[in-house]
């Protein structure tokens, strides 16, 4: 079977960053104005007041301190709290694919590769911001590739799911090289309004270049090992924004057509499951958990992570075994692992091993055993 490598990664970060702190008083000013406005009705009991955030509670809930966003000024307008993003017009390049583009020039330059090298885009994330053209093909033109594209979404999942389509299609002669793109405008699918989720998501782009290990160039190549995939079904966590929503004018502009999830149901359910998944992946590469050296796991909640490092390793891990990004960009679904994988990687040696592993809405769970070389 034909050795593949990662030969490069990416990394686009907004302009603008919403500190915890921001993003507090804000909710605090809406939840306080809808309080005031509803006091009848909420001494009356057929309202239920809404609740004050605080910084406190955002850490303990999730480690995050601060998120990048697209643009913030909407998001901090407690009459508003949605981002003013305006519209493009179809000969302009989208925002999604301008922010891909800006992480796959990255992603090029440390794999030694330019356009011409690509034969596969492909795009995957768990927010489109159309429903087609597909975001690839967009992107695929921008920058010159030759070739095909398309877009996947498997929720957080898309990453490593996207990084095994790619194996796939190198490994069989498909593609020379494939551009994997992660695109998340999260801030777009986020209820701001909602205590229990409003300081979860930020805004971020990741890209990674999947190659042939005899013809890779780079300085920066980890040899894929091992990939594993596992989807079963929940509704713990979900979305039910879509074209299908204008049947039914009466759920339009629902809470249910942002994001929503059941926390405690997640933790308790996903943790387990990464765990158990990560270590089947190495068993079945022929890898030790004691000849691994670093976990790139799904940044979307520190807690998270500590818990599925624990029942990986039988102890808390350190620092440097489990990089955490979170803590600046907050949950940027698929791009999560990804980042923390282009934050640390250059200081392993080489025929270190490491596992990049991402969870999310399916569920979803995708591992990626690498070494680097």
């Amino acid at each position: 079977m034909k050795q593949v490598v990662i030969s490069g990664t990416g990394l686009y970060t907004p302009p603008f960053s919403i500190s915890n702190e921001e993003l507090v008083i804000c909710f605090n000013a809406y939840a306080e104005k809808f309080n005031a406005d509803h006091a009848d009705a909420i001494a009356a009991g057929t309202v239920t007041a809404l609740e004050l955030s605080s910084v406190a509670f955002i850490e303990k809930a999730s480690g995050i301190k601060s998120r990048f966003v697209m643009e913030k000024e909407g998001i901090l307008d407690p009459a508003r709290m949605v981002s003013r993003i305006p519209e493009r017009g179809d000969d302009e390049l989208s925002v999604q694919a301008e922010m891909a583009v800006a992480a796959a020039r990255d992603a090029l330059a440390r794999a030694g590769r330019t356009p011409a090298d690509i034969d596969m885009v492909l795009v995957a994330c768990s927010n489109m911001q159309r429903a087609y053209p597909a975001m690839a093909v967009e992107v695929q033109d921008a920058l010159g590739i030759d070739g095909y594209g398309f877009d996947m979404n498997v929720a957080c999942s898309s990453a490593t799911f996207g990084i095994q389509q790619a194996v796939a299609a190198v490994q069989s002669g498909q593609a020379r090289a494939v551009l994997v793109l992660n695109p998340e405008i999260t801030s777009g699918h986020l209820n701001w309004r909602d205590r229990d989720s409003h300081f979860i998501f930020g805004d971020a782009c990741t890209a990674i270049i999947v190659e042939a290990k005899d013809t890779a160039v780079s300085t920066h190549q980890f040899e894929i090992i091992g990939t594993e995939l596992k989807t079963r079904f929940s509704n713990a966590i979900r979305n039910n924004f879509g074209f299908l929503n204008r049947f039914d004018e009466s759920g339009v502009g629902k809470a249910d057509k942002l994001f929503r999830q059941q926390g405690r149901k997640v933790f308790k359910e996903v943790c387990p499951m990464a765990a158990e998944m990560i270590k089947a992946t190495l068993a079945k590469a022929g890898v030790e958990v004691a000849q691994v050296s670093r976990y790139w796991l799904h940044q979307a909640n520190l807690n998270m992570n500590l818990l599925i490092a624990r029942l990986i390793l039988g102890r808390d891990a350190e620092a440097n075994e489990a990089p955490v990004i979170l803590d600046t960009y907050a949950n940027t679904s698929s791009a999560g692992s990804i980042i923390a994988f282009h934050t640390y990687q250059d200081d392993m040696a080489a025929g270190a091993m490491g596992v990049i592993c991402s969870f999310g809405a399916g569920y979803s769970i995708g591992c990626v055993v690498v070494r680097k070389v």
